[in-house]
Formats: structure tokens, sequence, C-alpha cells
């Protein structure tokens, strides 16, 4: 947290964020490569506790039935809890297919907003346990994660298409939905908050794309924002000291909008996408950056890992910065160069 914020450290924190874990079949293949059945990359290199989550359930309550409607020998489809519909190739290493989702319509709707209400059987940690385990890691605690966003959550609950229409055809029903998932979530901090400090408010939104964001800059401020602004008064009023975002693709148009509305940490910072982690440094002072090297070094040459590794040592000179690669580690990854790349940002983190 004081590395992110700016604070007095003794080292930067080393594994945390999700670019130090491989993705589908890199793990396997890592395990053939090295000979180590058992290899656990968390294990091998001693990656730093991350943040402590408490168990809360942040979206449909009760969820879907989970049902596999077809499944061949190279793919499955089947519903989530969530209600969508989706078809997952058997290669482990692709997204899938979104087929269907939840809400069409504002009737579809109002049928579920019933089920993202506020209620203590949400809760399910033994704060006993918990605050046990807090002392003995020093974790800090974090809230929200992975699939829960004031966009991110409306997108997958209409679907990529029907979304964006859906703020023309339909503005007061987004509207609804983002205020009933924010005053769900800031119920949940409240009882989290009554037990223990929250350290840090995630919201994962995965808005933008190569070209930019889904929705433009004015929408970004209409319908958001004041969701936003919600939940920063929130951190405000319970010292809460991180605020972050976790969205792929370009989000140059983004991160001055969530600045100015109580943001003040992004992930995952995608190369591809155009996103250069030391422009916004330079941009962006305050900001606390967690990612940010290509992944794709990692299939490459070790001059490709040392271009990364510099990155990486700039950034840690410019502080609040949590090194990290821009994603999770694709199969393609030789372990070879992310052992490397590990050790090497490693001792980078212990000067």
């Amino acid at each position: 947290m004081r590395c992110l914020t700016g604070g007095e450290i003794d080292r930067v924190p080393f594994g945390v964020g999700l670019g130090w874990h491989p993705w589908g079949e890199a793990l396997p293949n890592w395990r053939r490569e090295t000979g180590l059945a058992d290899l656990e990359p968390a294990t091998y290199f001693k990656y730093d506790h991350s943040f402590a989550l408490p168990a809360l359930q942040y979206g449909i309550f009760p969820g879907f039935e989970k049902i596999v409607i077809e499944k061949t020998s190279e793919h499955t489809i089947w519903r989530d809890e969530r209600g969508i519909t989706m078809k997952q190739q058997h290669d482990g290493g692709s997204m899938p297919d979104w087929i269907d989702h939840p809400v069409k319509s504002p009737a579809d709707w109002e049928q579920l907003r019933g089920r993202l209400q506020m209620d203590d059987v949400r809760i399910q940690e033994d704060w006993p346990k918990f605050r046990a385990r807090l002392k003995e890691t020093g974790e800090a605690v974090q809230v929200g994660v992975f699939p829960w966003g004031v966009f991110g959550t409306v997108r997958d609950l209409l679907g990529n298409e029907r979304v964006l229409y859906a703020f023309y055809d339909y503005p007061e029903m987004v509207r609804d939905m983002m205020n009933t998932l924010t005053n769900l979530w800031l119920g949940l901090y409240e009882r989290v908050s009554a037990e223990v400090q929250i350290d840090h408010i995630h919201i994962w939104e995965d808005m933008s794309g190569r070209q930019g964001s889904l929705i433009s800059p004015a929408m970004v401020e209409e319908f958001m924002m004041p969701c936003y602004d919600r939940i920063a008064a929130f951190a405000n009023a319970h010292g809460v000291r991180v605020v972050s975002v976790d969205t792929d693709g370009d989000c140059s148009q983004l991160v001055p909008i969530f600045l100015k509305h109580g943001i003040n940490m992004l992930l995952p910072f995608e190369v591809q996408a155009g996103n250069d982690i030391r422009d916004y440094r330079r941009q962006y002072p305050t900001l606390g950056i967690v990612g940010g090297l290509d992944k794709r070094a990692l299939a490459g040459t070790l001059a490709d890992v040392d271009r990364e590794i510099e990155k990486a040592a700039t950034m840690i000179k410019l502080e609040r910065y949590i090194p990290g690669f821009d994603h999770l580690i694709p199969p393609d990854a030789k372990w070879d160069n992310f052992r490397y790349a590990a050790e090497q940002i490693r001792d980078l983190c212990n000067q």
C-alpha cells in the first residue's frame, strides 16, 4: 500500500498482480519443460502476499444454475452463475465466445434486479479467522474483485453489442443497473468495514479495446462517474488508501477521468494496445501503476525480455509502481524467459 501511494518502503513488492500467473496451457508447458510436475511459480519464486479478499457475494444471488448445454471433443457450451451462456474451446488458451446474456430489455432487468440487493447472507467470511490471518501475514484488505464493475458488470449482463445500444435505447435502465450494483457493493463494503480496515477497493471494467474506450468520455462522465463519486466518498470516509480500476486496451482516454473521480491506481496497461507505462508516469506522477510489461516478450528472445526488465527498472526508480506483465502469462511464454525475467525483476524489487 505504501509503494502504491508514495510512502516509505523497504522494498518493492514482487509477484503481486495477475501479471505473474500462467494462463491456460502455460503451466503444464512449464512443468514439461522443467520436469517439475508440481511446479508452482508463486512458491518457486517466493512471491509476496497480494491482498486479502473477504468472502463476499458481489453479483446475482442466488446465482443461476450452472448448466452444460453441449459438450464435444473440441468445446463446451455452458451457462454460468451470472446467466451468461458461452462457448469455451478446450485448447486452454482461448477466450470464450459469448452466446447469450440474461438481460435483453427493461422487463428482464426488472425481473433480475431483486437478486442484486444487499443481504447479510452475501457475507460468507469467518471474521475471527480472517483477522487472525491478517495478523499473521500483514496483508492489506481488498474489496471488489473480477468480474464486478460499474460498466463491466452491466456489459456482462447485456452483452457487448446490446449494452452499447442500451445507452441510447434504454438510458434510464443503464443508470438503474449501475446504481443498483453500486448500492449493493457499498452495502457490502460497509459491513466489511465494521469488521476490518479496508485498504483497497477494486473496480473491474475491461472497457477499452485497441481503439480506446468502448463508450465516449462524455458517457463515462454521465453514466459511470456518479457511481465512482459515491465509491470515492466511501473510501474517503473510511480511510481506504487505494481505489483501483482494471481495464484492458488503450486506457489513455479514461485515466484522466478516473483520476478526477477518486481512482489512484490502474492496471494492467496492455502494451499491444499502445500503452507505455513510462508515458503514463510522466503525465500522472501520483498514479499507482501495476503491470505494463509486455507479456509477448516472454515468447521472444532474451533481448526482448531485457527491454521489459529495463522498463521495470525505470519505473521502480520513479516510484508508485509494482512490476508485472500486462496480463496473465500466455501459453507461448518460454519457461527460461519467464524464470530469467522473474529473477531479474525480483532482484530489482529487493535493491
